[in-house]
């Protein structure tokens, strides 16, 4: 897909929603890189960590050829959990914050596991079987926070608040949390881990032939259960700095709605689950996002733009991988 193709469709969508294009770009560049003190632009990065975060977790499932879809229960599950310790611990300050990241993470591990070991054990696709598993994580959490766990007070299906404690610091002199931070250590760990390590190599071995793997002497199954516990550790992650970080209370729907982990698939999909471009991918989904907020504040232009613009892109990117996989068979045949 040219940058060409893309400004050209961006005109049309424009000029369908009866919108002046200067204007709009002024109102897309203000609300993605700008504001007073650069607000907007911190705004863009806190969206970039999460949505890059979820990047990662489906990069490294499909890089070992495991259809990892369900990064979005993952992500609510760790969420939920980050929530929960941090009230109901009692620990506070740093202790609290690395015991309730530490536990999300497990949450988020544990629940890709399952699609795993239903995988393993009773022969259900990892696709199916991790889509499945959003729907229990979104409904099990939905009625915690709307019953037995709820902030009856606040008059919405949401927990109560954290202690401030265990809220994220900020970066000195902006209101840009040290979620990012996070997100940025891990980006770093998995490009080792992709390039540098046998986990990464048996986990991109399995990936590319999973029956070259086995001949190989790979064990698939303690590489698909680690790499899925991989995967959704990292989801579970982008949950906690959701909770600790920016809203500081677990709210039904607020990790849905926003749509970060299916963002998160389309970006890693769209660098063609290289590691090193995740991080750019996932600040330019980002930028769409916050951009286009901003265009329908000011110049009156529908943010669903945004979500069209992010449909064509998978169709690109889905029909660019049919030309090279028919292209790579018909080489076979030839030969």
């Amino acid at each position: 897909m040219t940058a060409l193709s893309l400004f050209l469709i961006l005109l049309l969508l424009l000029n369908l929603a009866d919108a002046n294009f200067f204007e709009a770009s002024q109102a897309f560049l203000k609300s993605a890189f700008g504001g007073r003190k650069y607000a907007y632009l911190y705004v863009t990065i806190s969206r970039c960590a999460l949505i890059t975060g979820m990047a990662i977790a489906a990069l490294i499932a499909f890089r070992a050829g495991l259809i990892n879809i369900g990064g979005e229960g993952q992500l609510v599950i760790g969420g939920f959990i980050a929530a929960f310790i941090s009230i109901y611990s009692g620990v506070t300050g740093v202790a609290g914050i690395t015991l309730a990241i530490l536990s999300a993470m497990i949450g988020g591990g544990l629940w890709a596991v399952l699609a795993g070991l239903m995988k393993l054990k009773l022969g259900v696709p990892i696709l199916v079987g991790t889509l499945l598993l959003n729907y229990p994580a979104r409904y099990i959490t939905s009625y915690f926070v709307s019953h037995p766990l709820r902030d009856v007070s606040s008059g919405m299906p949401q927990t109560h608040l954290l202690d401030k404690s265990l809220w994220l610091p900020f970066v000195e002199g902006t209101r840009l949390d040290i979620g990012f931070m996070f997100i940025l250590i891990v980006y770093a760990f998995v490009l080792v881990y992709s390039y540098r390590t046998v986990p990464g190599y048996h986990a991109k071995m399995t990936g590319l032939s999973i029956e070259f793997a086995a001949t190989s002497g790979i064990n698939i199954f303690n590489t698909t259960l680690k790499t899925l516990a991989f995967s959704g550790a990292i989801a579970g992650l982008v949950g906690a700095i959701a909770v600790l970080g920016i809203h500081h209370r677990f709210t039904d729907g607020m990790l849905v709605q926003p749509l970060y982990a299916w963002t998160g698939i389309v970006a890693a999909l769209l660098i063609n689950l290289v590691p090193w471009a995740i991080l750019p991918a996932g600040f330019f989904f980002a930028s769409l996002t916050s951009g286009a907020s901003g265009m329908e504040r000011t110049a009156d232009v529908p943010k669903e733009i945004a979500i069209i613009i992010q449909g064509i892109i998978i169709l690109f990117v889905a029909a660019r991988a049919t030309s090279i996989a028919s292209g790579s068979k018909k080489k076979e045949e030839g030969s």
